[in-house]
């Protein structure tokens, strides 16, 4: 069974600014300050597939020879994904602060320009290290509505909770460009066409296939994770009593292995190991790829949990938390989290 795309009669061309304004047609109230947001972030996904499409042509591939705060070597491609989307989005009135997986503090609006109401976070090039292979790499976004009343936005105003993202989603940069994107009100899908230079809409409703196929997960790191996890593992591929089992399909790019559980079904999982004594809670930041991601699965029907409850419940203490993570079909990370209870608790 595969993903389901559009059941309109004759829908036409249906580009993401007319989805959009549509969408915004719900909503008596709104002011189009969120719209805009979401066209300015396609933009950004445009010039960045731009970039990316062209990488083994221009001077952009390879290491800018820094470290970002995660101790992550920085490719050249992040600082211009990082540097698009501030650019594209810090004088537009619309936000009152933003924050980046790049970044190691929050990224005010200069005093110079107009706070609005929403904040913007975003991982502006997940799996970069991949770039020099030819690897699909990603974009991730989360907006939220500021706490606090007006002026410059402040650290609180991002530490929140994914229960309160009024809308996210992600772009993937591969064989074709795709955004993918939810207000609340379920999961679409937009195609860049590179002729015309517009992101089509290409998957409309996108929900989790049943029963999911595949299962994503990182097994070189098996030794180093608990007793549940490893059972867990195991009934995936049909042991521990499991009533049938999954295929296995790793990327080992973020963004392309949850697209791909998406459309196909099945459960991702990047669990806390003890590998690394410095990233004891494992390596997905909280704000930036887990919440967004999780945001997305779970309104195309799935679950997304930190293999004890709900990763939208987590209220984020620090600005590059991280945290474990499981994604996909909701019997599927269910599943997990009864491993994990009977085993490591």
């Amino acid at each position: 069974m595969e993903a389901k795309t559009s059941s309109r009669k004759n829908p036409g061309i249906i580009t993401i600014e007319r989805h959009i304004l549509h969408e915004q047609e719900s909503f008596p109230d709104a002011t189009g300050a969120l719209t805009q947001i979401l066209y300015s972030l396609a933009l950004a996904g445009k010039l960045i597939a731009s970039r990316t499409t062209r990488a083994g042509l221009a001077d952009i591939l390879g290491s800018a020879g820094e470290e970002n705060i995660q101790g992550e070597e920085v490719q050249k491609l992040d600082i211009y994904a990082n540097r698009t989307i501030v650019q594209l989005n810090n004088h537009t009135g619309r936000l009152a602060v933003m924050a980046s997986e790049e970044e190691k503090d929050i990224i005010p609006i200069p005093d110079r320009h107009p706070t609005g109401k929403y904040v913007l976070l975003f991982d502006p090039l997940d799996g970069s290290s991949n770039i020099d292979y030819n690897v699909s790499v990603g974009t991730i976004f989360a907006i939220y509505r500021r706490k606090s009343a007006s002026g410059r936005g402040t650290l609180e105003d991002v530490l929140q909770k994914g229960a309160d993202v009024v809308a996210g989603g992600y772009m993937v940069y591969g064989s074709s460009t795709m955004l993918v994107y939810s207000t609340g009100n379920g999961v679409n899908g937009f195609t860049l066409d590179p002729n015309i230079g517009e992101f089509l809409l290409s998957h409309e409703n996108i929900r989790l296939p049943e029963p999911g196929k595949y299962y994503s997960a990182n097994q070189g790191y098996t030794k180093y994770w608990t007793e549940g996890i490893q059972r867990y593992t195991r009934w995936l591929q049909g042991e521990e009593g499991a009533p049938r089992s999954l295929s296995l399909r790793y990327i080992g790019s973020m963004v392309s292995d949850i697209h791909r559980t998406l459309l196909s079904g099945g459960v991702f999982y990047y669990p806390s190991d003890t590998r690394d004594p410095k990233k004891p809670h494992g390596k997905l930041r909280l704000l930036y790829e887990a919440v967004p991601m999780a945001y997305i699965i779970e309104q195309a029907g799935g679950y997304g949990s930190t293999g004890r409850g709900s990763i939208l419940d987590v209220q984020p203490t620090d600005l590059h938390q991280r945290t474990p993570l499981f994604l996909g079909n909701k019997d599927l990370v269910e599943k997990a989290e009864e491993f994990i209870a009977e085993y490591d608790d």
